[in-house]
């Protein structure tokens, strides 16, 4: 699904991160330690991956979307909006065929949003280990397990028109990384983070979490979407 979408505006902006047309250094929205290491690794020496917390970000971005799509949006959209450089966003969910596609984009948020019989929240926001066991709870000995990993990135780059770079256009780009596979009985693994215990890709034995960084950033769902979104950003060096 990359370049899905590919609206240009023109547009006069600051100067971006990059330099030029090329994209030397671009921010990636997160500031969640795990994905910035994820996709530095992915995509090697180069380009230079800032994160949130690099660019003095502090604010809590609002990801009020219904898809993946909006979400990833919405946040490259803030970072563009307030300061102008280049960025790219991702949303990522865990879609279980058994419940109907959930957590989807609920994933990260999944335990916080079941409530205990006083009304609290069971887990906090961003609780893996609850995540995971509410998760499991659901799904029980239930033998239809089958399950993706679904990642959308964001992309929002300035494009210089004249050497100078007094005009500029804007370009919008999507790209989409798929994994499937399926939810096991129990955790197994200690490496990754969120429900890479708990999935198994299809053609291996082990879950993401017992796979390790070099293998699992080679398949996974956001390596599948980082792979392409570096694919364009050399081409538009």
């Amino acid at each position: 699904m990359d370049k899905t979408t590919n609206s240009i505006t023109n547009q006069t902006t600051p100067p971006s991160l990059g330099e030029g047309t090329g994209v030397g250094r671009i921010v990636f929205a997160t500031n969640n330690a795990h994905k910035l290491q994820e996709v530095r690794h992915i995509l090697g020496d180069s380009f230079k991956v800032l994160s949130l917390k690099d660019i003095g970000c502090e604010a809590d971005i609002p990801e009020t979307g219904t898809t993946l799509e909006e979400n990833a949006r919405q946040k490259a959209e803030y970072i563009w909006q307030h300061y102008h450089c280049n960025v790219f966003a991702d949303d990522t969910g865990l879609e279980v065929e058994a419940l109907g596609g959930a957590p989807g984009i609920y994933s990260a948020r999944y335990a916080s949003m079941e409530s205990a019989p006083d009304g609290s929240p069971v887990g906090k926001t961003h609780d893996s280990e609850a995540n995971m066991a509410r998760l499991l709870r659901e799904l029980g000995n239930n033998n239809i397990r089958r399950a993706r990993f679904r990642t959308v990135i964001a992309l929002i780059i300035k494009r210089d028109v004249c050497p100078c770079g007094c005009t500029s256009i804007r370009e919008d780009h999507l790209f989409e990384g798929i994994v499937d596979g399926e939810i096991t009985h129990e955790r197994s693994g200690s490496e990754g983070f969120g429900y890479d215990p708990i999935f198994r890709p299809d053609g291996y034995d082990r879950t993401f979490a017992e796979l390790g960084p070099d293998i699992k950033d080679t398949i996974s769902h956001r390596a599948r979407a980082t792979q392409k979104l570096c694919a364009f950003l050399r081409n538009a060096k």
